[in-house]
C-alpha cells in the first residue's frame, strides 16, 4: 500500500499534474474527476476504498489519476468507480420510477441496487441506490451492455454492502 494515497502532498501534488499531463498520450492510465463527499459520506467512502476486489471482472485493480481514497479503477481501458458523488438527477426523475425511461432502469445484482444509465456514447453508468453513500460504477466500451456488466457488479457487491450500509444518501445535488 502506498502509504502517501491518503496524505496531502501540498504543492508536489500540482507539479506532479503539470509532470503528467505532459507525458504521451500512449499511456493508458485513466483519468477521473474525484468526487468531494461530505463529511458523513467521506468516512464510507474510505472504508469502501480498504474493502474494495483487488479484481473486478478478471481486470486487475489499477486506480486512476489523481490516486484517491475516492476513486478506484480496474483493467485499461479501465471500469472506474467514484465514491460520494452528488445524486444523479434521473434518481428523482418520475419517468425511471415508472420505468418510462429507455435509457435508465433500476435493478438489483447481489443485494445491491442500481440505477443504470445508458450513456450517450453507447456505456453504461450504474450508481448504487438506497445506500447512504452514492457509488457511481462507468464500464469502457468495451463492456457496453447491462448484461456485460454482471459481472463487474456481482464482484463489487460484497464491498459494497460491507462498507455502505442501506439508508437514505446525503441530499446534495
Amino acid at each position: 500500500m502506498n502509504i502517501f494515497r491518503h496524505r496531502p502532498l501540498g504543492l508536489l501534488v500540482p507539479a506532479l499534474l503539470v509532470v503528467v499531463a505532459g507525458c504521451s498520450t500512449a499511456d493508458d492510465s485513466a483519468t477521473v474527476a474525484v468526487p468531494t463527499p461530505d463529511v458523513k459520506t467521506a468516512p464510507l467512502c474510505r472504508d469502501l476504498d480498504k474493502v474494495l476486489p483487488r479484481t473486478v471482472d478478471g481486470r486487475s485493480r489499477q486506480d486512476p489519476e489523481p490516486r484517491s481514497a475516492y476513486t478506484a479503477g480496474w483493467g485499461s481501458p479501465a471500469i472506474i468507480l467514484r465514491c460520494g458523488i452528488v445524486r444523479p438527477p434521473k434518481m428523482v426523475d418520475p419517468k425511471v420510477a415508472l420505468g418510462d425511461d429507455p435509457d435508465a432502469v433500476g435493478g438489483g445484482v447481489n443485494g445491491v441496487e442500481w440505477l443504470m444509465e445508458k450513456e450517450d456514447d453507447g456505456t453504461w453508468r450504474f450508481t448504487t441506490s438506497g445506500r447512504r453513500a452514492y457509488v457511481q460504477v462507468t464500464l469502457p466500451k468495451e463492456l457496453s451492455g447491462p448484461d456485460d456488466s454482471a459481472q463487474v457488479l456481482m464482484d463489487l457487491a460484497a464491498a459494497v454492502k460491507k462498507a455502505n450500509p442501506e439508508g437514505l444518501a446525503s441530499m446534495r445535488h
